[in-house]
């Protein structure tokens, strides 16, 4: 099974940045998809990007703050945030699965522990 290990959560100031890490087991021609869920919030939909194409996808929420890449040398695929807001504030998770398009969490087979992202104003 593949295993996906989130990195690089923290508590920071509204307008900081910060960049999280998901380092990824094994096949690495899947999407891999960020996603995150606030206290008492469903877990939405962040960016996800196609390992092989590396073409991505974004919420509308967070698009031109944040931004997805992949390093093929080190299986990780990392999301920079900028610009932080503290409605950014929740449990970051990254997920993989075969499907592209993947915008939905049920298009995800395997998840991350996750990793806990503060924005303090």
């Amino acid at each position: 099974q593949v295993q996906l290990v989130e990195s690089g959560g923290g508590l920071v100031l509204a307008g900081d940045s910060l960049r999280l890490s998901c380092v990824v087991s094994a096949f690495r021609g899947y999407t891999v998809g960020w996603f995150r869920q606030a206290p008492g919030k469903e877990r939405e939909f962040v960016s996800s990007i196609r390992w092989t194409t590396g073409l991505t996808q974004y919420a509308d929420s967070v698009k031109g703050r944040f931004t997805v890449s992949r390093d093929n040398a080190r299986n990780t695929v990392y999301l920079e945030m900028n610009s932080l807001k503290p409605e950014d504030t929740a449990v970051y998770y990254c997920a993989n699965g075969p499907l592209w398009p993947a915008t939905e969490k049920d298009r995800y087979e395997n998840w991350g522990q996750g990793t806990l992202v503060t924005v303090s104003s």
